[in-house]
């Protein structure tokens, strides 16, 4: 056993929780390396550490840590050390050395018995005060909970998420039913709940575990994009994660039907034979309502914007040339009539095919009318982007539909938009849920437009919206095929649609298409941030954290964006003395970085920040244990620093994580490593994503790869299915005739 105060991190490794600190033992000047893992720990801690001694070839003697326990200091040094560390919401450095001077060995003895003799101390008024108390009851109170929640295997950091979620019962819920933490408690999945569940004494085979694991398996596959996953499957998978008989896993999934935990429904499969398909319960009833609300839409006789019902079009076409200076294709002429005549159409077509004029266009028309238009888009950065393209404003769609804490949205069926016609940007982006959650906003009578490159990746979340309504019968689209003259000049545009079409792109020659070559993943990684941060922007006048993004396959691996974001901030806010930093699991945050939020939060800002906000820190108190970003809405969000989880740095990010999100130059390296993920889509998305340079860094093995390989299969969905077997759908007289003028249009 091994006593002592933490003083620094040396290495940290958040997807394992591998950690190298330095700690003092009071026994000499020296400090000495300890191993193991110690997330949760705070520098400034006295700790007591169970383990043994061990010699690295490397790096020396250092103690390998099994276990530990945070003491209380003893000592005046220690005392300041502790408090200051900020550990106490309140007392930084300053007031913790003014506290311990004051009230010497007895300080921690005050604070908990005599806690209003704090206002004694000089500068400790009232309010700081009675904030200091509540802070120390609210640490003992968690301190209490991780003393059982270490005996049965949980984190320091996860002991606080359940504290905060379940307050004083949290023992209850975790000795009494730990599955539920896995539902309820962000960052705790099933895997975790299942560690606590087995050491609280919950059998291998037990039906609550079996169920929980179905439940785990299906919302696995949600994350994976799947909406429902055949029963044969879910069962072998099941099986699988749980170790136990399938025979055991297909009884408890019957009993769940039973319970509507799930929901079985027969649906059509890929070769149009039945599958059996098992959902979770908010994914069948968003698929459902979905599909019924388009088709109402679709077949409701109202219309919003009746003056197109019997325009002039020659005349109306003639008037928008005057405005816009250009004329439009034979194909964005038919997307601006579909737009403007059918309820509910899809516009599709990759970069340079004019989408964006034949929007511009569509809501000049619109708004000339008088008709009342809403563009929306899926991220800030987006909506911003299609403001800027129709001189038309634009929101997101969590911030149009103002989503509640819960995410309950405060427009739906019952309560809907005042819109004439609703313009959706990247709609590729759109998941299941949130595309209900949209649609069922619309009112009847309305026009919805969704615009998106259906070649791009599909959403993070589950579903292929844009694709499965391509793919419908009954929903009219046009898809935009020709390049105009002046998109066919740029390198990133022809090499987009090179590569879409299985081609390798032209990498010499360009000025706005680089391959910097680089066989060694390590080296790969190294030569990208070299590129991001130095290269460009001598070359090209461009800010490496606001015109550059660099983009990754993955997330892990030494060119995944784990690593990169370390390389990345090291280069462009390095850690200085004097100024203020908070590290948290992993990371180190500092004023400067750039961050991106990575769970939805209704609770937080004006109307909730969203997975994939992006944002830079402008403010960082160790003293208030809070940090403040500035979003790319411009708005200021503050998070307090066991909020922190929620946030990951953005120097670098992965391709699917940029959907949405525009920059004027991309860095993308591409490495053997990724092999799994090197497809023709995430390869495409990487490109689209640059206004106007790009440059690839790593292996030409790996590019090659990722132009040949077309990726998976389709995800499990059915709302293509349920879209065209809807009676009357397919087959209304409107619908059929718009779809008729279309296909001759559409390759």
């Amino acid at each position: 056993m091994l006593e002592a105060v933490l003083e620094r991190f040396t290495y940290v490794n958040e997807e394992t929780g591998y950690t190298v600190a330095r700690v003092a033992t009071g026994r000499g000047a020296d400090l000495l390396t300890v191993v193991g893992a110690l997330l949760g720990a705070q520098p400034g801690e006295s700790l007591r550490l169970v383990g043994r001694w061990s010699s690295h070839p490397k790096y020396g003697r250092q103690f390998e840590i099994e276990s530990y326990t945070t003491v209380l200091p003893a000592t005046v040094q220690g005392l300041r050390r502790y408090l200051g560390s900020g550990l106490i919401k309140g007392i930084g450095p300053v007031f913790a050395e003014r506290i311990v001077d004051h009230f010497g060995l007895d300080t921690l003895d005050v604070i908990e018995q005599a806690p209003a003799r704090l206002v004694e101390v000089p500068g400790l008024g009232p309010k700081r005060t009675a904030k200091i108390i509540a802070a120390w009851e609210e640490q003992k109170a968690i301190k209490e909970v991780m003393i059982f929640l270490q005996g049965v295997g949980v984190s320091t950091s996860l002991a606080v998420r359940i504290y905060k979620k379940y307050a004083d019962e949290s023992i209850a819920v975790v000795r009494d039913d730990p599955y539920r933490l896995a539902a309820e408690v962000w960052g705790i999945g099933f895997k975790t709940a299942d560690t606590i569940a087995r050491a609280v004494g919950i059998p291998h085979d037990s039906p609550q575990r079996v169920k929980a694991g179905l439940q785990y398996t299906l919302s696995e596959a949600t994350d994976d994009g799947h909406c429902y996953l055949p029963a044969p499957d879910l069962v072998t998978d099941a099986a699988k994660i749980l170790d136990v008989p399938a025979d055991l896993v297909t009884g408890c999934l019957d009993d769940l039907v039973a319970e509507e935990g799930v929901v079985r429904e027969p649906v059509p499969g890929p070769d149009g034979g039945p599958v059996d398909a098992v959902y979770l319960v908010p994914f069948h009833r968003a698929e459902t309502s979905l599909a019924g609300t388009l088709t109402r839409l679709l077949r409701d006789r109202a219309d919003r914007m009746p003056a197109f019902a019997d325009v002039d079009w020659d005349r109306a076409l003639a008037w928008l040339r005057t405005r816009t200076g250009n004329d439009l294709a034979p194909e964005q002429e038919q997307a601006v009539r579909l737009a403007l005549t059918s309820k509910v159409a899809v516009l599709t077509g990759g970069p340079g095919c004019g989408k964006s004029f034949t929007v511009r266009s569509i809501v000049t028309l619109a708004v000339a009318k008088k008709a009342k238009v809403t563009l929306v888009a899926p991220t800030g950065r987006a909506a911003k982007r299609l403001a800027d393209l129709t001189g038309h404003p634009a929101a997101t769609v969590h911030r149009l539909l103002q989503l509640r804490p819960g995410g309950d949205p405060s427009f739906d069926r019952d309560n809907p938009l005042d819109v004439d016609l609703l313009v959706v940007d990247e709609a590729s982006m759109l998941d299941l849920i949130l595309a209900n959650k949209l649609v069922r906003a619309v009112p009847p009578g309305a026009h919805l437009l969704l615009v998106g490159d259906v070649d791009q990746l599909p959403s993070v979340g589950a579903g292929e919206v844009l694709r499965d309504l391509l793919a419908a019968a009954p929903v009219p689209r046009v898809r935009l095929t020709q390049i105009f003259r002046q998109a066919q000049q740029s390198g990133v545009v022809t090499n987009a649609h090179r590569i879409n079409a299985g081609r390798p792109p032209v990498t010499q020659g360009l000025t706005d298409f680089f391959l910097f070559p680089c066989d060694d993943t390590e080296a790969t990684a190294t030569l990208a941030v070299d590129v991001a941060c130095e290269r460009m922007p001598k070359k090209f006048g461009l800010d490496p954290r606001r015109d550059i993004q660099v983009l990754t396959p993955m997330h892990r691996g030494p060119a995944g964006a784990g690593a990169l974001n370390g390389l990345l901030q090291q280069k462009l806010t390095p850690g200085r003395e004097g100024l203020p930093e908070r590290r948290s699991g992993g990371r180190i945050f500092r004023i400067g970085d750039k961050v991106t939020q990575i769970r939805n939060n209704y609770d937080k800002g004006v109307a909730g920040v969203f997975n994939g906000t992006l944002g830079v820190i402008t403010a960082l108190s160790t003293e208030d244990q809070t940090l403040q970003v500035r979003t790319d809405e411009d708005e200021l969000v503050d998070y307090d620093f066991d909020e922190l989880d929620e946030l990951s740095h953005a120097y670098a990010m992965t391709i699917h994580r940029s959907q949405g999100s525009e920059y004027p130059a991309v860095v993308v390296p591409l490495t053997t490593s990724a092999w799994m993920m090197l497809q023709r889509n995430l390869l495409y998305t990487a490109i689209t994503r640059a206004r106007k340079i790009v440059v690839l860094v790593g292996s030409r093995r790996a590019l090659a790869a990722a132009v040949r390989t077309v990726g998976a299969g389709r995800r499990h969905t059915a709302l293509d299915h349920r879209l065209g077997r809807v009676p009357g759908g397919a087959g209304h007289p409107a619908v059929a005739a718009t779809r008729d003028a279309v296909r001759a249009l559409t390759p």
